[in-house]
């Protein structure tokens, strides 16, 4: 059993769990996950490890309750405790002094950037940090990016902070306007990060992304996570999570993304459903005890 030292949101849905996992805390490196499961009869779920404390034995993820899992995530609080916490796995993140680097992340992705990003800068870089959220409740870690990052730039789709428009539109400016990069690490939806590939090719800048298919053992064993990368097969679990985002086969990873959302979807309903009633039989609890006369 893995404890939950601490719990808050830092958006809507959007939750920062910080984890007692001594082990796992003092071999990650930057852009390594976990995977978890939360209760014995729980599915495996990857989930990037956004930082972590030698000293306290630690290690803070950050989940976003779009499914059952993470909605059950969402629902734990300090003192609770996670079953298993597996890790830390994938492959390090390239980290070198390149010059100048951008690191753009779109919704969550910010938090899977953040790790990377803060050791690009004390690898030497001048770090340019891009957040993009749909909109001024899903902009995440910007006073945390502002710490270290030597420029921060904030894109939300609906201008209702900083600039309108899309994390895309910032990159390209800085390219137009003559900035010199030298290496951009773009993490977020995948119809994101295909943009951002899309706008590095013509210049041959040095582009990543850190991709997060379906996954199940963590090994390459059961194959889930596979994806094509110039025209190879490769295993997001081992190989990655990052890879050229040049080389990636956006299109064939979008379709195998979506090869378990009816599977998904029922699951969440049911735990929706199951959850409503179990909300019901407590108010009607309630209600009851109210009505009884009070003891002489």
């Amino acid at each position: 059993m893995y404890k939950i030292l601490e719990a808050k949101f830092l958006a809507p849905q959007v939750k920062l769990l910080r984890l007692e996992a001594p082990a796992i805390a003092r071999r990650r490196k930057a852009g390594q996950f976990v995977i978890l499961r939360v209760h014995e009869t729980g599915e495996r779920i990857p989930l990037t490890i956004a930082d972590s404390d030698k000293e306290s034995g630690s290690i803070t993820i950050i989940v976003q309750g779009v499914g059952k899992t993470t909605r059950l995530l969402n629902e734990k609080e300090a003192g609770d405790s996670i079953l298993d916490v597996v890790g830390p796995l994938g492959m390090a993140s390239e980290v070198e002094h390149f010059g100048t680097a951008v690191v753009i992340g779109g919704g969550l992705g910010t938090a899977i950037a953040y790790p990377t990003a803060k050791a690009l800068k004390e690898a030497g870089n001048h770090v340019i940090v891009i957040i993009g959220g749909r909109s001024k409740e899903f902009v995440l870690l910007e006073n945390e990016m502002k710490e270290f990052a030597d420029e921060v730039y904030v894109t939300t789709d609906d201008g209702s902070y900083a600039e309108k428009g899309f994390v895309t539109d910032r990159l390209k400016g800085l390219i137009e306007g003559g900035r010199d990069i030298n290496y951009v690490l773009a993490i977020g939806p995948i119809p994101m990060m295909n943009a951002v590939a899309g706008v590095t090719k013509p210049y041959g800048i040095k582009t990543v992304v850190s991709l997060n298919p379906v996954m199940v053992d963590g090994t390459g064993m059961c194959g889930g996570c596979r994806v094509l990368v110039n025209g190879e097969s490769k295993f997001a679990c081992v190989d990655g999570p990052e890879f050229d985002a040049h080389q990636v086969d956006f299109r064939l990873l979008s379709t195998r993304n979506t090869m378990y959302r009816a599977a998904e979807q029922s699951a969440l309903a049911e735990f929706e459903q199951d959850h409503d009633d179990h909300e019901c039989r407590l108010m009607k609890q309630a209600d009851a005890q109210q009505s009884q006369p009070a003891q002489a």
